[in-house]
């Protein structure tokens, strides 16, 4: 007898105006089960959670749990399902303890008519839930005291208490270290098995790779392919999610291969002034800077780039040694950043296209103190185009491009300089797979053409896939450069605890 889905959507379909989010989309879970949900941004993920969630409501198909059809209207509706939300952005009450966030308006009561607040009670049925996903706190500790992966796992246990029997996880690493990860994982494999079923939304093809039973995959709010657990690999998924095939991201060479070309000797940085770090980057090398977070390697990056000038040692960029005093001066040596916050630091998001991808060259277009706009939108548009940026035109605001999209136009800005060394910090945290695919075949023409390339990755599939070697930071301090044939998860991780 063929066992009845725990969640089962059939032929769920979703318009706005103008757009058609949904089309015709299906989706099974079964009890104790992991599903994973992935595809690019903008496949549909979101709109088919907030349908499951009660906060939309499908145009067409069905929905059924445990083979009895419903309809969600609401939040409230869902919960009582048995439904329970991860969500990236979590919603917890900092100023409240852990039981309070559990529980909170589901309270335990005594005292007849008066209706008190059971405490006792109350924070020993929050410590059996932390006991259970085995979060070694007490239940009076305030949300404000910690971290970000403890917060979560209270958000575990809070859909836990609500008896809920499929539990819809949302990035739920986008935020965590890479320990902080590992241990969530974990978390999700023993839900599954105390019977918790998991809906698992993620980018990250290793987290999807490890958990999955089954890995579900929308394209243009349609089903593009469903890959049973024996069939589960990282390209047949990316094939699945992006309609094609992607080009090989790199191949590592050794070494040997890369004469010195970027030499940093003994520099010591501002927030970790006791460590002098030495590395070298070979003329067309990719360098990965692995580490946890917190180890240092911005503090490296922002130091070279002359953002927070180094407190001593030196740094030779073909045989000439540099004064780094400011990015000005980086700049005038080829040197440039591509900063991890590119809305913040690497942008002007309320300028267009265009007026970013010519911020740093615009004297180039200057012809008697006036500028020559047209120049300037010949170049813009031909940046935009070598880079396959998806933009309505050039003149649109960068804010209204996807975070992809948002990184072509910073380093379209940096192309049109003569770069020597180009230093990536985290290049594509927040970026789906398609566009991921984009930003390495990049990276990769750029050493290609003779640039020195530093990776910043806290995402060891990416640090292995693109790296000709890989140097590893623990708390300010370089703690080995690794060959590309010692190369592995394990190795960097040694590496980056110190050991």
């Amino acid at each position: 007898m063929l066992e009845v889905p725990l969640l089962e959507v059939k032929a769920i379909g979703k318009r706005f105006p103008g757009v058609i989010a949904l089309r015709d989309v299906s989706l099974s879970v079964n009890a104790g089960e992991i599903v994973a949900l992935v595809g690019e941004n903008g496949a549909g993920k979101s709109t088919l959670m907030k349908i499951l969630g009660g906060i939309y409501q499908p145009d067409e198909g069905t929905i059924a749990v445990k083979g009895a059809p419903v309809t969600i209207h609401s939040v409230n509706e869902s919960l009582r399902l048995g439904i329970g939300f991860i969500h990236q952005e979590l919603n917890v009450f900092p100023n409240l303890d852990v039981a309070a966030n559990v529980f909170l308006g589901r309270e335990p009561r005594k005292g007849g008519p008066l209706q008190i607040v059971d405490r006792r009670r109350l924070e020993a049925d929050t410590e059996v839930l932390l006991k259970r996903l085995g979060l070694n706190i007490s239940s009076r500790t305030l949300l404000s005291e910690l971290s970000i992966a403890q917060k979560q796992l209270v958000e575990i246990a809070k859909a836990l208490s609500l008896n809920t029997r499929l539990l819809i996880m949302d990035e739920p690493t986008s935020s965590l270290t890479l320990t902080e990860t590992t241990r969530l994982i974990e978390v999700v494999k023993e839900l599954r098995a105390q019977g918790v079923s998991v809906i698992y939304i993620s980018h990250r093809m290793g987290e999807v790779t490890e958990l999955a039973d089954r890995v579900v995959v929308l394209r243009d709010g349609a089903n593009a392919g469903k890959l049973e657990r024996g069939e589960i690999t990282h390209d047949r998924m990316v094939q699945l999610m992006v309609g094609r095939d992607l080009a090989h991201v790199h191949t590592p060479k050794e070494s040997t291969a890369f004469p010195d070309y970027f030499i940093v000797e003994n520099l010591r940085t501002r927030r970790y002034p006791n460590h002098a770090n030495s590395f070298a980057v070979g003329q067309g090398e990719i360098l990965g800077l692995s580490g946890l977070v917190g180890a240092g390697r911005t503090g490296i990056a922002q130091a070279i780039f002359g953002v927070t000038p180094a407190l001593g040692g030196e740094i030779k960029l073909e045989g000439h040694s540099l004064r780094l005093r400011s990015s000005q001066d980086a700049i005038k040596r080829g040197i440039c950043l591509i900063p991890e916050d590119r809305r913040n630091l690497g942008l002007i998001t309320a300028w267009s296209v265009q007026d970013n991808t010519t911020l740093a060259t615009l004297s180039d277009y200057a012809r008697g103190g006036m500028i020559d706009f047209a120049a300037e939108a010949s170049i813009a548009q031909k940046m935009a185009e070598k880079l396959r940026v998806k933009t309505p035109s050039v003149a649109a605001r960068v804010s209204q491009l996807s975070g992809g999209n948002q990184q072509k136009v910073v380093l379209a800005k940096w192309l049109l300089q003569k770069l020597k060394l180009i230093i990536f910090d985290e290049p594509t945290r927040g970026i789906d797979v398609g566009a991921k695919s984009e930003i390495y075949e990049l990276i990769n023409q750029l050493a290609a053409d003779g640039t020195a390339v530093i990776v910043i990755s806290s995402d060891l599939e990416e640090i292995l896939r693109i790296s000709d070697r890989v140097a590893v930071m623990h708390e300010g301090r370089l703690t080995g450069i690794l060959p590309r044939n010692e190369c592995s998860e394990e190795a960097i991780m040694r590496l980056a605890v110190g050991r």
